[in-house]
């Protein structure tokens, strides 16, 4: 992507967070915006903010399992380069910290961003797993939106076509276990490449397999969400907003659909625009629930931003060299394996 793609895709995220906000403050009264600020309970968000660390921890392990067939990395580097990536999407534009969470562990394992992709293709087909199936318990509990239901059926359709590619993929790698780049489908051409990046996946999808550390990768992805769900509630409930968990998951939720897009740095405008709605969907005032939505961005920010500046300062890189590295890396083609 040109330099002028991505000064243009960061324009049109902001000009979209400047949307949102202003929709969230419209109609609310300013006076009493943060009446509820004076009688939080403390306890509870910092049990909450443990649930929301928590959910990284169980985010690292489970790379740690995922990534076993590329190489051996402990769970506290995989958490790690996950909060660093974490603390470069608070305060850049577009995702860029997924791409270097990748180039973290692969810098730290020797290898090729390429060999990380699958892990990391594995973890977003867990989470769409039990995303459909958090929405279809949520529904079972609470009314919940129309359109949510309608993701979660997609989502549902989505993980049973996955499912199928992955059990073909482990079939195909125990027949092919080892595959040399044809010479002819090497070169700058973007068919080739993107066939090379497609095999590679495959390849990759197909070696992490069906074994222990896939169950465990997959449990833990259920315990990465009940984590966040519950951070997400616990504040909720210090607020003094008081609903069940499961009125709480399901805001959770259509706040998690709504920031699933790379947007504005740290989602700002997109969290509170779909957090208050979520609210709203429940009776909640909009003076208090944007008032909430606030409060819970900067509560739930906060340690994202300070665990993972420590996190990236601990990587050795700084946001200058790694910015370089990625362009090199997004802009020539990594060789091929021998």
């Amino acid at each position: 992507m040109s330099d002028r793609a991505r000064r243009t895709k960061a324009i049109l995220g902001y000009a979209l967070a400047v949307v949102f906000l202003a929709w969230v403050i419209h109609g609310t009264r300013l006076d009493q915006l943060f009446a509820n600020v004076g009688s939080i309970s403390w306890p509870l968000v910092g049990l909450g903010l443990a649930c929301d660390v928590l959910s990284y921890v169980c985010a690292g392990v489970r790379w740690h399992f995922l990534l076993k067939p590329v190489g051996r990395i402990s769970p506290l580097r995989t958490t790690q380069a996950i909060y660093a990536g974490l603390f470069l999407n608070e305060i850049l534009p577009m995702r860029v910290g997924e791409l270097t969470r990748a180039y973290l562990v692969s810098r730290r394992l020797g290898v090729q961003v390429m060999s990380i992709v699958p892990s990391m293709a594995m973890e977003r087909f867990f989470e769409a797993a039990w995303l459909a199936v958090g929405i279809g318990l949520t529904t079972m509990f609470v009314p919940v939106p129309a359109r949510l239901v309608r993701a979660g059926d997609i989502l549902g359709a989505a993980v049973l076509v996955g499912a199928a590619a992955f059990v073909v993929l482990v079939f195909w790698r125990k027949r092919r276990p080892a595959e040399a780049t044809s010479p002819r489908d090497a070169g700058p051409n973007l068919g080739r490449r993107l066939k090379r990046l497609i095999l590679g996946l495959g390849r990759g999808v197909g070696e992490i397999g069906l074994s222990g550390n896939t169950a465990s990768a997959f449990f833990l992805t259920l315990l990465f969400f009940a984590f966040q769900a519950a951070s997400f509630w616990l504040i909720l409930i210090a607020y003094h907003l008081s609903f069940s968990i499961w009125v709480g998951t399901a805001v959770f939720l259509i706040v998690y659909f709504g920031t699933a897009l790379p947007n504005a740095p740290a989602n700002v405008g997109a969290y509170q625009f779909f957090c208050v709605l979520g609210l709203r969907l429940f009776g909640v005032d909009k003076t208090l629930a944007t008032g909430f939505s606030i409060v819970v961005f900067i509560l739930l920010t906060l340690p994202l931003i300070v665990v993972g500046f420590f996190a990236m300062a601990r990587s050795g890189l700084t946001i200058r060299t790694l910015r370089e590295d990625l362009r090199r890396i997004a802009g020539r083609p990594e060789a091929s394996p021998k």
